[in-house]
């Protein structure tokens, strides 16, 4: 076990990062966060901020001298960097988990191998391959980039192989995916946490509403069949123990109108549905993550209040920040904001959640709740 008074480091600066040092530091860690950004939200707060690229071998070897273990809060970091951190000191989660979930086709590929539903798909290198998916998944489809795509970025629906043709050029023909659409009638997430013994621990599952591809609202308890959600739960503790997982790991699956669960995605890190956890659960993710990442024992995930996350995007601090005040009057709403520097339309600045008794629904005063802060705004 790593125990408290050690030291951790965190590739990546953002807000992932921010609430990994806060939890961290809560318990009587010292972070090192490595991130290229001078304001980074984690940096600011950290112990030390080491401001370098994430393949520079010197803050890499810095890194890897004072810290007792290093976990990320993000998937896009170099495979290199990871490997040389691995070479010196423990890192967690590994390399190969990484590596496959920085790919969405080496991921579905991967999840289809463990006998797991994925959403009809197609690689895309060529226009050939453009035209073989149409002609084998029908039209309206969906064009993904395969690596770095998150947010609703790098996406485009497609009618026909024209149409994705144009779409590809327009995405200077990196390599993607065209996905089939499905009937969907909601999306879910599990996030959970696994140590290097096998010991694993769930969250209780989300269901997630989007606006313009990003996440608005995550709802817990989800409005799904309790069946449903143990094959979720099912699949994605096949897919963590395939890749022999130490850390927290979150997966999302969609649910089509006719109740068939296909797996979406995976993200080898903390997750923007699980921010829940922070306010409703006896242990946030983010000290779930501490406490797996040093091989302490894990926390309780159990919720003890029914929760909505509503995300705050940078287009409501147009024309001004927000007035807080309509919200913060509901003394059941808890305000988190990331510190960052600059507001931009889709930039995620912060999240509230809105707490009810175990069983409320929450959704609602959420919404209402967030028209309110909208309304001020216009």
């Amino acid at each position: 076990m790593v125990l408290p008074g050690a030291t951790l480091g965190v590739l990546g600066g953002g807000q992932l990062g921010r609430m990994f040092v806060l939890a961290a530091s809560a318990i009587g860690y010292r972070v090192f966060v490595l991130d290229p950004d001078p304001s980074s939200p984690a940096g600011e707060i950290a112990h030390q901020h080491l401001q370098a690229d994430y393949d520079d071998g010197d803050a890499l070897d810095r890194l890897a001298s004072e810290c007792s273990v290093i976990t990320t809060e993000f998937e896009n970091v170099p495979a290199g960097a990871l490997e040389q951190l691995q070479d010196c000191c423990r890192v967690c989660p590994g390399a190969n988990a990484v590596g496959i979930a920085q790919s969405r086709v080496r991921e579905k590929q991967y999840v289809q191998s463990l006998g797991i539903s994925c959403t009809p798909f197609q690689p895309v290198t060529s226009e050939q391959d453009i035209g073989q998916a149409f002609e084998n998944m029908g039209p309206d489809l969906i064009l993904k980039t395969a690596r770095f795509g998150y947010d609703g970025r790098g996406q485009a629906v497609v009618r026909d192989s024209r149409q994705a043709a144009q779409a590809w050029q327009d995405l200077n023909k990196v390599e993607c995916i065209l996905e089939q659409r499905i009937d969907l009638q909601t999306e879910i997430s599990c996030v959970l946490a696994r140590s290097s013994m096998g010991v694993t621990d769930f969250f209780p599952v989300a269901e997630n509403v989007h606006r313009n591809g990003i996440l608005f609202t995550s709802t817990v308890p989800a409005g799904v069949d309790e069946d449903i959600q143990r094959a979720a739960c099912s699949h994605a503790q096949s897919i963590a123990d395939a890749l022999d997982y130490c850390g927290v790991l979150a997966l999302e699956f969609f649910l089509d109108q006719h109740g068939k669960l296909f797996f979406n995605e995976m993200a080898p890190r903390t997750h923007n549905s699980g921010h829940y956890t922070i306010d409703a659960c006896y242990t946030s993710q983010f000290e779930q993550q501490v406490r797996v990442v040093c091989g302490l024992p894990l926390g309780s995930s159990r919720a003890h209040s029914a929760v909505t996350m509503v995300n705050l995007l940078g287009d409501l601090w147009e024309p001004c920040e927000p007035s807080w005040d309509q919200i913060m009057q509901d003394n059941r709403v808890k305000l988190h904001l990331y510190g960052k520097k600059q507001a931009r339309p889709g930039r995620k600045m912060g999240h509230f959640c809105v707490l009810g008794a175990p069983g409320e629904e929450t959704r609602p005063r959420a919404e209402q709740l967030y028209s309110r802060l909208h309304s001020a705004q216009v």
